[in-house]
C-alpha cells in the first residue's frame, strides 16, 4: 500500500508543477466565454493528447534497462532550470475559447507535460501508472474549478501569474532529482 500513497503524492505534485501555468490560460478562457463547458472538453481533449504521448515512454521503460530510465530525470531538472532563466510571457488575449482552441494551447503548452509525466510513466509498472494517470485526471477536474473560481477573483489571478514563474521551476526539479534517486 505504500506504492500507492507514493503514486498519489508523486502524481500530484508533478500535474501541480506542470499545470500551474494552465491556470493562467483557463482563466483567461473561463473570462472569455459564456459556454464554460467548451473550456472544460478543451482542457481534456489537450491533456489526453499530453498523456498519451507521455504513456509511449511507459512502453519503451518496459524495455530499456532501469538504470537508464532514471537519466529521464534530467528532463524535469533542465526544464526547470530553463524556466528560472527564461521568463515567459505568453499571451493569450484574444485567443478563440471554442474547445479546440483550448485543446490546442493545452497540447502547445505542455511540452513540461510530456518532460514531466514520460520519465515518471517510463519507470512505472502498470498500477503506477493507472494511479498516476487517475491522480492527473482528477485534478485536472480540481484545476478547471479552480480555475473557473479564480477568474472571479482577480487579486489572485495576479499573484499566480506574478509568482508561479518561481515555483514552477523549483517543483519541476525536485521532481527530476526525485527521478535520478528513484
Amino acid at each position: 500500500m505504500n506504492w500507492f500513497v507514493s503514486a498519489l503524492i508523486t502524481g500530484a505534485v508533478a500535474f501541480s508543477a506542470t499545470n500551474i501555468d494552465d491556470i493562467v490560460f483557463l482563466t483567461i478562457f473561463f473570462s472569455q466565454t459564456p459556454h464554460r463547458w467548451h473550456v472544460v472538453f478543451g482542457q481534456y481533449v489537450g491533456f489526453t493528447a499530453l498523456v498519451l504521448v507521455s504513456l509511449l515512454a511507459f512502453v519503451g521503460g518496459q524495455i530499456l534497462p532501469h538504470e537508464w530510465l532514471r537519466l529521464f530525470g534530467i528532463a524535469p531538472i533542465a526544464i526547470g532550470i530553463k524556466k528560472l532563466i527564461t521568463k515567459r510571457n505568453v499571451d493569450v488575449q484574444g485567443v478563440s475559447t471554442g474547445a479546440l482552441d483550448v485543446a490546442t494551447v493545452t497540447f502547445v503548452n505542455g511540452a513540461d507535460n510530456i518532460g514531466i509525466y514520460a520519465p515518471l510513466f517510463a519507470i512505472s509498472d502498470a498500477p503506477r501508472v493507472l494511479v498516476l494517470v487517475a491522480v492527473l485526471y482528477v485534478l485536472l477536474a480540481v484545476w478547471c474549478v479552480i480555475s473557473y473560481l479564480i477568474h472571479r477573483q482577480k487579486a489572485v489571478a495576479y499573484t499566480l501569474r506574478r509568482w508561479g514563474h518561481w515555483i514552477v521551476p523549483v517543483v519541476l526539479i525536485a521532481l527530476g532529482i526525485y527521478i535520478l534517486l528513484d
